[in-house]
């Protein structure tokens, strides 16, 4: 199985360390934020990666090259100035991820979830997706999980947060215009009709979407 590992957006909420150097690039506990994903698919026997770029993406290959030392093959999907958000960003990987089912990872992620033990694609399934419990800055979460089904939040139905960790056939993207477009509005219509799989994560996770946050998971990643 490939994998996807998005590292294309700006970080603009974490300004002014990133007018410099990429999101994926930071430092958490002397490793850059997108190392800590490598080694976590690696040790799943998931090693043919492709990782997208745009912003300061020169630096994240230079940095990485085809991170042959960690175990691991990387390609690159070059998206060009402009950040394709992570829809546009998994629909142009595809040609890097051929036909089958692929792992899909953000960058910016600092968790322990186990790779080995992402949830499962049924036939029709277009997505498999790893949830946890609503952060604080985002405690209206996404999603709801019933018996490992993905929905929509209806009523006071209990809601979990997505990861930015999971299972995907290529056709959640294939038919959609290239080009900007988020993957959240694709997932939820697939939700909608009934072909999203999900499992509830309950161990660390944190995403580092701030200068804040990355100083939690520096404490996290030190204990």
């Amino acid at each position: 199985m490939r994998a996807l590992i998005f590292a294309a957006g700006r970080g603009e909420r974490m300004q002014p360390l990133t007018l410099t150097t990429p999101k994926p690039l930071l430092p958490v506990a002397g490793k850059p934020l997108i190392l800590w994903q490598i080694e976590a698919l690696r040790r799943a026997g998931i090693v043919d990666l492709v990782v997208n770029l745009s912003w300061l993406g020169g630096q994240i290959r230079a940095a990485l090259g085809n991170c042959a030392d960690h175990g691991v093959a990387i390609r690159y999907s070059e998206e060009g100035p402009e950040p394709l958000e992570t829809g546009g960003g998994m629909r142009a990987a595809l040609s890097l991820l051929g036909e089958a089912p692929f792992v899909a990872v953000n960058a910016d992620v600092w968790c322990d979830v186990d790779y080995a033990q992402l949830p499962v694609l049924a036939p029709d399934d277009l997505a498999a997706l790893v949830l946890v419990p609503n952060p604080l800055h985002h405690p209206e979460g996404d999603f709801t999980l019933t018996e490992g089904r993905v929905g929509l939040p209806t009523g006071d139905a209990q809601t979990l947060t997505f990861a930015g960790i999971g299972v995907y056939r290529p056709a959640l993207v294939a038919e959609q215009t290239p080009g900007i477009f988020k993957l959240g509005p694709v997932l939820k219509a697939a939700a909608v009709a009934g072909r999203v799989a999900g499992r509830r994560h309950s161990g660390c996770w944190l995403d580092v979407g701030s200068i804040e946050r990355l100083a939690e998971a520096e404490r996290l990643a030190s204990r």
